[in-house]
């Protein structure tokens, strides 16, 4: 595994509460919820497994005895290379705890992101390269997305070049890129404390990323001014990854494109 980028995947519950799709599932975590009969945690587990690029794969989660429960994951565990590591009460403490003593570079995506494929992880990492990134975040464009699935995603980021949906998988280059993190480490998740927000990105980088003013590059390369470091978006040509199982409605989308996936794979057998 050494020379290979180390994976995270965050799998805790959201402020401790069970997820309403885990509810209907019968499960105690959103990562147990299945998706075409296996739940979305192997999906994503499978996908990082099957890529030579990846590693270590680390789950972070509240109860890491979950991951024995599932016989799909038992031989990953066996051989060191998936380990669980506990999630803590926000997620970026979460991503902190996780990320201690890993090989770096570390790719960091969630439990839900069950599209997730070896192509799109390798695309990832090669652009990340590319950038020269210290950290870097994916994004697929809205035609991409839309061409998965026409139903695939609602929320777009509307910029000068084009519309964005973020792809949930994040990239961080050494431990001094981890250190961004720490800007939102206290007081639980920063999604409900906008001044922290405001504090750490600007006021007028968050009103242009919020509104689209300028392109998307040049709004990362704002974001790097403000951080000292270099993050850049890297632009994922599979708009698949971007779909991210949030809701009954993205889990049906979800679950069509999986089967969609395996008829191909099948009939080229």
């Amino acid at each position: 595994m050494g020379g290979r980028t180390t994976a995270l995947v965050l799998a805790g519950k959201r402020d401790g509460a069970t997820d309403p799709l885990a509810l209907e599932a019968g499960v105690t975590h959103k990562c147990l919820v299945p998706v075409v009969d296996q739940p979305m945690l192997v999906h994503v587990i499978d996908a990082l497994a099957a890529s030579e690029r990846i590693g270590e794969i680390r789950v972070a989660i509240e109860e890491p005895e979950v991951l024995a429960s599932l016989p799909q994951l038992r031989g990953l565990l066996a051989s060191g290379r998936l380990v669980a590591i506990g999630a803590r009460p926000n997620l970026v403490d979460s991503v902190l705890a996780a990320a201690d003593g890993a090989r770096f570079p570390l790719l960091i995506t969630t439990a839900d992101n069950v599209l997730l494929t070896p192509p799109a992880i390798a695309e990832m990492l090669d652009g990340c390269v590319a950038e020269g990134a210290d950290a870097a975040v994916a994004f697929a464009r809205r035609a991409s997305v839309l061409a998965a699935h026409p139903e695939g995603q609602r929320k777009f980021y509307a910029f000068a070049d084009d519309s964005y949906s973020n792809c949930n998988s994040y990239w961080l280059k050494d431990t001094a890129a981890l250190a961004a993190a720490e800007t939102f480490r206290s007081g639980g998740q920063f999604v409900k404390h906008p001044l922290r927000i405001i504090g750490a990105f600007g006021l007028l980088n968050l009103l242009r990323f919020r509104f689209g003013i300028g392109t998307l590059a040049a709004t990362f390369a704002r974001f790097s001014r403000r951080f000292s470091m270099t993050i850049a978006p890297v632009i994922l040509s599979d708009g698949s990854v971007a779909i991210d199982v949030d809701n009954a409605r993205t889990r049906t989308v979800a679950s069509e494109i999986l089967s969609r996936g395996a008829t191909i794979a099948q009939a080229a057998e």
